[in-house]
């Protein structure tokens, strides 16, 4: 992955992936979501819903891991709790 996220970011690119679910009866999601490509644009390539929780504590869970070497960046978050705008079950992917 080390090599992936250098060469992506050498093209200034990112991939992100995401996949939430909603848990019933409530207003939480469970969240799983990652990606790797160029420092610069990485949070933009992750779902809109979890902008903001990169490194954050503010759900009943929230693990979040980041590595950077150089230009690269990756990045991956699980999150159970409250999520605004988050639909009840979405897959997200951008390649860019």
């Amino acid at each position: 992955m080390l090599t992936v996220g250098i060469v992506l970011s050498l093209f200034n690119a990112d991939v992100g992936i995401g996949a939430s679910v909603r848990i019933p009866f409530t207003e939480s999601n469970v969240t799983l979501a990652g990606g790797i490509g160029a420092k610069s644009q990485l949070v933009d390539s992750l779902p809109g819903y979890t902008k903001g929780r990169l490194g954050g504590n503010q759900n009943f869970y929230n693990s979040s891991a980041t590595l950077t070497i150089g230009p690269a960046e990756g990045a991956a978050m699980f999150i159970i709790g409250k999520q605004d705008d988050a639909p009840a079950v979405d897959l997200h992917l951008v390649v860019r």
